[in-house]
Order: C-alpha cells, then structure tokens, then sequence
C-alpha cells in the first residue's frame, strides 16, 4: 500500500484554504451574493489544489525516495561502526566478492583486487592524525581507507600522498547494488516519534509565548478583516492554549 504523504497533502490543503478565504474576500469585497462567492472560491481553490498537486507530487516523491535511501545508508554505516571487526571484514568480503573482485583478508586490513583497504568506520568523521598514524603504518604500501567519512583536513592529506578513500556513499552503493546489505542492523530499527510524543512536544511550557503572540496578532488583524469571526475564534483559542500550555504543559 502507498504510504500516505501528509506532507504534500499538508501543502496543497494550506495553499487551496488560503486561496479559498482569498478569494472569497476580494467578491465580498464586491458585494456579490454569499452563495456564488462561495461557490466561486470553492471552484477556484478546488482547482489550484488539484494543479499544484500534479505539479509537486512528484518532487515530494523524490525527496521521500531520498530521505529512504539516506535512512538506509547511515543504518548501515551505524552498523558497521558498531559491529566486530571480523564481522565488518567478513561483510565487506561478502560484499566486493558478490561485487565481481577478487577479496581475502589481510590482518587487519583486506586485499581487494590487489589494493590494501582498511576499514576505519567511525561515529564522528576520520581526523588527520588518525589518517597521520596509517600513514606512518603502511609507509610507502598503498592503501585505501573504508570509513564513513573524513575530514576536510583528513582528505586533503590523503591526496598529499596520493591515498585514496570510499566514504559511507561509495559503500552504500555497493552494498546496495550487490543485494548483500544484512537483514539484522545493529540499531537498524529505530523508534520513530509517536503521535503522543509530538502532541507532547507540542504542548511545551515553551509554546507559551508563541502561542500568546500569535492569539495577539489575529485578535489584532480582526480589526481590519471584512470576516473577523475566524480572526477572533482562532486569537482566542491560541491565547487560551498559551494560558493552558504556561500553567499545565510539560517543562
């Protein structure tokens, strides 16, 4: 089943209720009927909802499809940060084997097709001096560097020997080309934030003030509105979630 994309519909609700509520002003502005102003805004909005719709469907897509394949990506390289050294060996074997490359290991590090790589996968970005400390290890044998990802300063002394690296990109990719990324992550199910912990979130002493502003601002904008019902409903609710938020709401 398609996942349900609230942010698009989010985006074409607000874009279609506020060319709703502006449209309907600028013909009551005019003093035509109720009835057709309606209809008329609910015509004109219904449209401009549908269009936009078409028009950014599918650039919401892709950035769902890239926000996925990103999540898939750092649940790997948490993974093999996390995971035994054997065991990252023995993954990365498996995977440039099924990648068409000759791979065995070698001490610490692998021989693939010939090239000295050192799986270094860490949480925070490869320093220079760990980079330094290979360096002074391997000597004049090169070498490349399987890591998550380096520093500018890190890099900058790789190409200085003419050392190379595959970063957490690189990696991702041939896992994932070669079909060989494991079916238990370590960590690789991370609870996401449930609807009660955001109304919880939402419902912070330091929504107050945000609240308490913005009920100001549309009690305020009432006065100058040709529909002030909405402006003031909506003020006063926000100014009494500001009171309720203050006295009740979590720290």
């Amino acid at each position: 089943m398609k996942r349900f994309d609230f942010p698009l519909v989010s985006d074409v609700l607000f874009y279609g209720v506020a060319c709703w509520f502006f449209t309907l002003g600028i013909m009551r502005y005019y003093r035509l009927p109720t009835a057709i102003c309606i209809t008329i805004a609910t015509l004109i909005s219904l449209a401009l909802a549908i269009s936009l719709y078409l028009l950014i469907s599918r650039k919401h897509r892709r950035a769902a499809l890239g926000k996925r394949e990103r999540e898939k990506k750092n649940a790997l390289m948490l993974h093999l940060t996390l995971e035994r050294p054997e065991r990252i060996r023995t993954a990365l074997i498996s995977t440039y084997t099924a990648d068409g490359k000759e791979c065995r290991a070698d001490g610490d590090a692998l021989n693939i097709d010939g090239e000295i790589v050192v799986p270094l996968f860490t949480m925070q970005p490869v320093s220079a001096d760990a980079v330094a400390l290979l360096l002074r290890e391997y000597g004049e044998t090169p070498f490349v560097i399987a890591c998550n990802e380096l520093t500018p300063e890190a890099q900058s002394l790789l190409g200085s020997f003419g050392r190379k690296f595959w970063n957490g990109n690189d990696i991702y990719e041939t896992f994932s080309r070669t079909e060989t990324i494991p079916e238990q992550l370590i960590c690789g199910e991370i609870p996401r934030k449930t609807a009660r912990a955001k109304l919880v979130r939402a419902f912070s002493k330091k929504n107050a003030r945000p609240f308490f502003v913005s009920g100001l601002l549309l009690l305020f904008m009432s006065l100058f509105t040709f529909f002030p019902t909405y402006y003031l409903v909506t003020g006063s609710i926000l100014l009494a979630s500001s009171v309720f938020v203050r006295a009740l709401g979590y720290a």
